[in-house]
């Protein structure tokens, strides 16, 4: 497939001076409709789209366009499509990932950063941009010394507007530093609450040295969060200590922690919020393919499936269409309703990264933990 873009290069490359015409005239990559066409300008041997959407190759060739020093490479893209990703570069039989040096638009993770292709219609959230506007919640970090892990310490956030006579809900969020860094979760909370959208509210910011084992069904986990980190906060800051004021959120193996924690002390926490879950179960036998660190992981989502129990009042799921995690999160959610628990699931067409979970932030944390605003419309 060629782009309408490509085609009128193809015409038009009679000299560099053309070809340089064109490339200013553009920005890139090339949307049109529901097409994307990726562009690399320079020698090389071979030029490779590596990207991270589940079902399609993901290695697939750029081409060249004849006489030039100009390659390129044609995908559908859905309307409000947002798919990272990175260009390999192969020179002397050596292949070098890189960002797209045509792309100003660039996410950032734990691992680096990609380069973003935005489809049709998809649009950056304006309101994870810091607002000058808006009143600034307190952040600081504290440390405790935990009877399960030792040292431990974690992020705190307090509201602009606490106030020792009042009671507040409690967020407690898994890789909560993680989400500060890549999720733009600070600006979301000063925003949401300067806008009555979210309850003002105290936010723990979790984080573990040794997240895929302890986050993957460890008891040890929960009884830190629930007879340990709850606790500590209760006695620092006025709570409303009921299961409707008690959220607890992650992505990834952070959601599975979250499910599996609120299954170990059921009713505790009243709300869940779970983003992309590895959810990984199997329907015969207790073999995964995804490894021995999924062992635990699968044994518990076996377990929940056979005999699904109401764990907490409200639940806000979310997953992107291009995780290959979609089926155990899509499958997860009829078990969820079976139960009686109020469940709210949303997809997006998005893969498994922090700017898809970003992206939701609103929708599910205002449905959670509505603020005054929103309350009138409940």
């Amino acid at each position: 497939m060629i782009g309408k873009a490509i085609k009128e290069l193809e015409a038009s490359a009679r000299s560099r001076e053309a070809v340089d015409a064109w490339f200013a005239a553009r920005t890139f990559p090339i949307v049109d409709g529901n097409f994307i066409t990726f562009v690399w300008r320079g020698e090389a041997e071979a030029v490779h789209l590596k990207h991270w959407v589940f079902g399609l190759p993901s290695s697939q060739s750029l081409a060249r366009v004849d006489k030039t020093d100009v390659w390129h490479l044609t995908l559908q893209l859905p309307a409000a499509s947002r798919v990272e990703y990175k260009l390999e570069i192969v020179r002397n039989g050596h292949g070098e990932w890189s960002q797209d040096p045509l792309n100003p638009n660039r996410a950032r993770d734990p691992f680096g950063g990609n380069s973003v292709a935005h489809g049709t219609g998809y649009e950056i959230p304006t309101w994870i941009q810091p607002d000058p506007g808006a009143a600034k919640g307190h952040r600081d970090e504290i440390w405790i010394d935990s009877k399960t892990f030792g040292r431990r310490g974690f992020g705190l956030y307090v509201p602009s507007r606490f106030q020792r006579n009042r009671q507040y809900p409690l967020l407690v969020v898994h890789d909560g530093h993680d989400y500060l860094r890549y999720a733009a979760l600070g600006s979301v909370l000063d925003n949401m609450i300067d806008r009555l959208e979210l309850a003002d509210a105290i936010v723990v910011f979790t984080s573990s040295p040794d997240r895929l084992r302890e986050y993957a069904d460890d008891e040890r986990h929960a009884k830190f969060l629930v007879e340990e980190l709850v606790p500590y906060i209760e006695r620092l800051f006025p709570l409303d200590a009921q299961p409707q004021g008690r959220c607890l959120m992650g992505a990834s193996f952070g959601a599975v922690a979250t499910l599996s924690t609120a299954q170990r002390y059921p009713g505790f926490f009243g709300r869940l919020l779970l983003q992309s879950g590895s959810f990984a179960f199997t329907d015969i036998g207790d073999r995964n393919h995804r490894g021995p660190l999924f062992d635990p992981v699968v044994a518990f989502m076996n377990r929940f499936r056979a005999d699904p129990k109401p764990v907490s009042e409200r639940v806000f799921v979310s997953c992107g269409m291009y995780e290959s995690l979609i089926y155990e999160n899509r499958s997860l959610v009829p078990l969820l309703l079976s139960t009686g628990m109020d469940v709210r699931y949303v997809e997006a067409r998005d893969g498994h990264n922090w700017e898809n979970w970003r992206d939701r932030l609103r929708e599910g944390l205002s449905w959670l933990m509505p603020g005054p605003f929103l309350h009138v419309y409940e």
